[in-house]
């Protein structure tokens, strides 16, 4: 039905996501060859099943292209896959300020960025440029900032054997939580560390590659992390995600979503679904302000706030549309 066009995009990161990222190419124009064959479906509802049934789970950044691309087809071409307060421009999301790894000087720089533009929460990338220096960064923030939420991502940087004592550190810094403290795989051990850990933990890559219900809900039942992250982009899409979210609520567990380093066109696609979810925490969703060449869209980021403008409009042009 030209000129109505549906959206998606599918950004995996090289280590992190499953698909090889030599292979994306020639896994794209399979899908596209295989989706010539098929009729589309024709309602909301019945996306779900349909992306599953044609794009394998080995592929979750295609799968979240492909969702989202429907949901924007379906819902008349305009990158409006949920309508809310937020798409009407009436309520924002609160977002964490993402501090990245660098050298100290590049770090505090950062944070001292983010806390003038206004946001209430910082996360703050740990493990890579010395222990000893992160927790003085962080304690420093912590004496100038007492009522900031302060998050951690360690990717899996400590060992099983050191990690509770870098919990005790956090704690004594009121630090809201620290992201895969260990790295993914080891089950019982960090399931260990939930249970004794001083500071929330949170899973993060620890969600990658489990795409079945029952894989899922014994992962959980064995953790039994304080809190998940979601990447849609990494699991499977927005379906997928809202299981993950489903299984975090009927045990107990607080959750939040990311994106990672999707343009605008995937943002928007998260942060429009996340704001169909009567959010209460800070979501990951301020990755968009990396680019410097970034597609032109309503997403913007004010006081610790992702907002949408609906008079701002898009600018497709660098896509060729």
């Amino acid at each position: 039905q030209p000129p109505r066009r549906g959206i998606g995009e599918a950004g995996p990161l090289h280590w992190l996501s499953p698909e090889p990222l030599d292979q994306m190419e020639a896994f794209m124009q399979q899908t596209c060859q295989q989706l010539a064959t098929v009729p589309l479906p024709t309602q909301v509802a019945q996306i779900p099943a349909w992306v599953q049934e044609q794009v394998p789970a080995s592929r979750p950044a295609i799968r979240f292209a492909l969702e989202t691309a429907l949901l924007d087809y379906i819902q008349g071409g305009r990158q409006l896959l949920f309508h809310s307060t937020f798409t009407q421009g009436q309520q924002g999301l609160p977002v964490n300020g993402l501090i990245w790894m660098g050298t100290p000087d590049f770090m505090r720089q950062q944070a001292s960025q983010k806390l003038a533009q206004g946001y209430t929460c910082l996360k703050m990338k740990i493990g890579a440029i010395g222990f000893e220096e992160e927790m003085a960064m962080l304690t420093q923030i912590r004496q100038d900032h007492p009522d900031l939420i302060l998050r951690v991502d360690a990717n899996g940087a400590f060992a099983a054997t050191e990690a509770m004592e870098v919990l005790k550190t956090l704690a004594r810094l009121n630090v809201h939580s620290i992201e895969q403290p260990i790295a993914p795989g080891q089950w019982h051990e960090m399931g260990r560390l939930c249970a004794q850990t001083p500071t929330p933990i949170a899973l993060d890559e620890e969600l990658i590659g489990h795409h079945e219900l029952q894989q899922r809900q014994e992962l959980l039942s064995i953790i039994k992390p304080q809190y998940i992250v979601l990447k849609p982009t990494l699991v499977g899409g927005l379906h997928s995600t809202r299981q993950w979210i489903d299984l975090a609520q009927q045990n107990g567990l607080g959750w939040w979503l990311t994106s990672m380093l999707e343009s605008n066109i995937g943002l928007n696609a998260i942060s429009q679904f996340t704001a169909t979810l009567n959010v209460q925490q800070h979501q990951g969703l301020g990755t968009g302000q990396l680019y410097h060449n970034n597609i032109s869209s309503p997403l913007h980021i004010e006081n610790g706030y992702q907002h949408y403008r609906p008079a701002q409009g898009w600018n497709l042009a660098p896509l060729g549309l």
